[in-house]
């Protein structure tokens, strides 16, 4: 079976599965009540149903049995064992609520799996930054922590009404196109199939009578798979970089482009959370869609379409100057991007403990002010009553 075909029927199996079964899942899920209660953090005000990522688990485990032929180093029996580890740490941590320590070893040992596969060896950087040839433990290390780093990054993004799902389906087609064109196939299917899932999910979550979320089950295994993808990215081979619009030396500030959502609001919560004097991942409303709500008072709709517009056009900008300037000048132009949006919104929170915080006390002042205003007015009537009565009896 040609490719094509291969993509089109995965596209559509995956989407199919996910939207037939979702439905299903927030039946049970409100029958044996697991739905999501609102907190003082939470951006909806009623009992949502979650777990809506093991639509995701079952059907990358079913896709993956399909597409096995397509893996070089049999790539898709050392995903399956990491998914399944992160599916069963989300699942509980959606149910019970499990510590991040163990969350972390959790991680660990599912990325583990990952790095025992040839396939994503990293042997050089091809010049960037002057660095070429790096030897094997630094590798580990390297890959380790990068893969650690994007599925807590994506996992922190989860916190409003599609904002996970757009910024997933923006790095999967990216993603697609990239090994599309390097003749990656096995990782442009597995792209493919994700991307389905989250389309076929992102219905769902903004809807407002069958809303569902994700859940920590579905960010983590759709945050591993993007770790996964970056790091086949970095691994690829010099004559692969060919087929692709950018030079070679430049392909970890064009991954870093692709993560730039997730990896952006993650620096930024944490310096805001450790200048406050509060561990780093302690939870708040600080995140950078927080702020597009709270702030500037955007629905969660358009704080996702925005956010996943800025990804995109980011991406494109970074391939563009990828293609003919030198990785030293695009590392300066990335850190005074970031520089800059960070002072945008980093000037909004950082003395106060939370921006949630401020915004119900212009709350509360707002209604004060409300009755105040409904108090004035009853008694005007009262007075204009009390003049017209001794008229209306003469």
């Amino acid at each position: 079976m040609h490719f094509l075909e291969t993509a089109i029927l995965l596209f559509l199996g995956a989407f199919l599965l996910t939207y037939l079964t979702i439905p299903k899942i927030i039946g049970v899920v409100e029958y044996k009540r697991l739905m999501d209660s609102p907190d003082h953090r939470s951006s909806h005000k009623t009992k949502t149903p979650t777990l809506g990522g093991v639509a995701f688990f079952y059907t990358l485990v079913f896709a993956l049995f399909f597409m096995r032929g397509w893996g070089v180093f049999d790539e898709a029996m050392y995903i399956i064992p990491g998914l399944t580890i992160l599916f069963i740490v989300g699942l509980k941590d959606d149910l019970v609520v499990i510590s991040p320590g163990a969350k972390l070893i959790a991680q660990v040992c599912a990325i583990a799996f990952i790095l025992a596969n040839p396939s994503f060896t990293i042997f050089s950087l091809n010049g960037f930054l002057n660095i070429n040839e790096i030897p094997f433990y630094l590798y580990l290390i390297i890959a380790g922590f990068m893969m650690l780093t994007i599925i807590n990054s994506y996992n922190l993004i989860d916190g409003i009404d599609g904002l996970a799902s757009v910024v997933g389906i923006v790095i999967m087609v990216i993603y697609t196109t990239i090994f599309y064109l390097t003749k990656e196939y096995f990782f442009a299917l597995l792209s493919i199939t994700v991307n389905a899932s989250l389309m076929a999910f992102l219905g769902f979550n903004l809807s407002s009578d069958k809303k569902i979320f994700m859940g920590d089950t579905g960010s983590l295994i759709v945050g591993f798979v993007i770790s996964i993808l970056t790091l086949k990215f970095l691994a690829l081979r010099p004559n692969a970089y060919t087929e692709l619009p950018f030079l070679l030396e430049n392909a970890p500030l064009i991954a870093i482009s692709i993560l730039i959502v997730p990896l952006f609001d993650t620096a930024r919560v944490f310096a805001i959370r450790i200048a406050n004097k509060k561990g780093p991942f302690s939870p708040d409303r600080n995140h950078t869609h927080h702020v597009l709500i709270d702030y500037w008072g955007l629905t969660h709709k358009q704080a996702s379409f925005i956010i996943g517009c800025f990804n995109l056009l980011f991406v494109m900008l970074f391939i563009v100057l990828g293609s003919t300037a030198k990785n030293l000048g695009m590392v300066i132009m990335l850190v005074s991007v970031v520089i800059f949006l960070g002072y945008i919104f980093f000037r909004y929170n950082y003395n106060f403990a939370t921006l949630k915080q401020k915004i119900m006390l212009r709350r509360k002042v707002d209604q004060i002010k409300g009755k105040v205003e409904e108090t004035n007015g009853k008694r005007k009537k009262r007075r204009s009553g009390e003049r017209e009565a001794p008229d209306h009896e003469e």
